[in-house]
């Protein structure tokens, strides 16, 4: 049965018929749409329109559909309605008869869609801001199990300074925590009612839109029934905070491929998360951190159809905007497996603490240390760079570390070098001076971690 049709005479062609329906995949909207229409029934009999016994069956049938789409397998199969709209009307009237008719006065399919879909954005924003918590925990204590860890810190690929493995995880940590914020700011703007802006003029009924956005625990209502049909910002915003935090899955999961390689050592990733190849028995491939990293492009590609689809359509309501569903529900979908993928690899990693310090320990590290040690004897920062530029070089001639440079071949360099240099080449030296807020020293360090395991366990 569709919604619509009195002035028409003839039929739709059967393929823009297929073309034109949506039921295949806003199905997953039916929760949403059967909550909102309850609501709806309810705020008909303030209005006059229902009575209380013509809601209590509406709603009753209502009820009795979300309990079949709930528990009963194949209940959408083979089912030729246009959208999920026109599907809960029909199965509406077949279980309660012609009043079932009487529950779309005052509402449009496009105030009633924009309702649904964010009834089921707010819900799916909870669920995910609960994931990202999720692989957050799972970063703590992936650092706490791993606290004495020392690995080199890395600009542009190349070995740069020391830093307390802790502290890298909490980078993605710091990074998870602004996607939790962006997702939870933006559910407030996804939270508005546009239910009874109609079409786009507004109800004809004496529809108490506060009342009925507070049943449905929105926030407040659209209040201008123009924008609250064609306006689709809430998904672009969505779709935008999920390529941000698909960005920093994706980061994470290139250094932990890196960092699984036989090149670097450092991790190593459990069986759990890791495949096979099919013609190369030794290998291990990190398939499960991969396919995060090849899923960021698809978000970001919804993303950006999303605004492309949006940027030309006049006010108000336009079908292009059907185009919303497919985007968002594969962006929901690829976002939170994702998350949960992310979550379990972070379980299944185990450190080889012996390799990462080794490696923090080579490739001349510590050479801003020895830096910042001259400008502690009073040197010009921009001059103890250039000297200490020099020392490298005639190390790497050397083929020998700083630390075993001698005093003597020091000395030729700058008077300035004395005994307690070697003491500021140190790891531990190192780490200990980076003991501003934000750095890697260890105080620092457990400082954030502990932090962070409060935000975790209390929100």
């Amino acid at each position: 049965m569709k919604l619509w049709g009195g002035r028409f005479k003839g039929e739709a062609d059967a393929e823009f018929a297929r073309f034109n329906a949506s039921f295949a995949f806003d199905r997953r909207l039916i929760e949403a749409d059967i909550e909102a229409s309850i609501a709806h029934a309810e705020a008909l009999v303030d209005a006059g329109v229902l009575t209380k016994a013509e809601a209590g069956k509406i709603s009753d049938g209502l009820r009795e559909i979300q309990t079949r789409a709930r528990d009963e397998a194949g209940y959408f199969d083979g089912r030729d309605a246009e959208d999920v709209h026109s599907f809960v009307e029909a199965e509406l009237v077949a279980a309660i008869g012609d009043a079932g008719y009487k529950l779309h006065t005052g509402r449009s399919r496009n105030d009633q869609v924009a309702t649904d879909l964010r009834l089921f954005l707010r819900g799916e924003i909870d669920s995910m801001c609960d994931l990202i918590c999720a692989a957050q925990r799972a970063l703590v204590e992936l650092a706490e199990n791993n606290h004495d860890t020392i690995i080199p810190g890395y600009t542009h690929l190349q070995r740069a300074q020391p830093i307390l493995f802790v502290h890298y995880l909490l980078a993605y940590y710091e990074m998870l925590k602004r996607d939790h914020a962006r997702l939870i700011e933006a559910r407030a703007r996804v939270n508005q009612l546009p239910l009874g802006a109609g079409a786009l003029a507004g109800s004809g009924f004496a529809i108490d839109r506060e009342a009925v956005a507070k049943r449905l625990g929105f926030e407040g209502v659209c209040e201008n029934s123009v924008d609250a049909v064609s306006d689709r910002d809430f998904v672009i915003e969505f779709i935008g905070a999920a390529s941000i935090a698909m960005v920093h899955l994706s980061r994470l999961a290139e250094d932990l491929i890196i960092y699984s390689t036989s090149e670097f050592g450092f991790i190593e990733l459990s069986d759990a998360v890791s495949t096979g190849s099919s013609l190369m028995p030794q290998k291990k491939n990190p398939d499960s951190l991969e396919l995060i990293r090849g899923k960021a492009g698809r978000v970001f590609g919804h993303h950006a159809a999303m605004l492309a689809t949006m940027k030309g359509l006049p006010l108000a309501y336009n079908k292009d905007m059907q185009e919303d569903k497919e985007a968002l529900f594969d962006t929901i979908d690829t976002l939170r497996g994702s998350l949960k993928v992310m979550t379990t690899v972070l379980e299944n990693v185990r450190v080889n603490d012996k390799k990462t310090r080794q490696a923090a320990s080579i490739g001349y590290l510590n050479a801003t240390d020895l830096a910042d040690y001259l400008v502690r004897k009073g040197l010009e920062f921009r001059n103890a760079h250039e000297l200490v530029g020099r020392v490298v070089m005639y190390a790497i001639q050397q083929g020998k570390p700083l630390e075993e440079i001698s005093l003597e071949d020091y000395a030729t360099f700058s008077e300035l070098f004395g005994d307690d240099l070697y003491a500021s080449l140190k790891l531990d030296s190192s780490l200990a001076s980076k003991s501003a807020i934000g750095g890697t020293s260890r105080e620092r360090v457990r400082d954030a971690l502990q932090k962070a395991r409060r935000e975790i366990d209390h929100g």
